[in-house]
């Protein structure tokens, strides 16, 4: 399942505030600024700094 567009078009990264871009395939959000990436589980975004991702 897909996560709701209207969700990802209010979801912004907790550090910067930057846009996210999502992969449907990874279910992940990455903001390319902070160079983080979020997890999506069960559809839910875990938008958690702490954990998070570094590239």
């Amino acid at each position: 399942m897909a996560i709701d567009p209207k969700l990802l078009e209010i979801l912004v990264c907790p550090k910067c505030r930057g846009e996210l871009d999502y992969a449907e395939t990874e279910q992940t959000l990455t903001c390319q600024a902070c160079r983080l990436r979020y997890r999506i589980e069960e559809d839910i975004p875990i938008m958690l700094i702490d954990e998070a991702e570094a590239l």
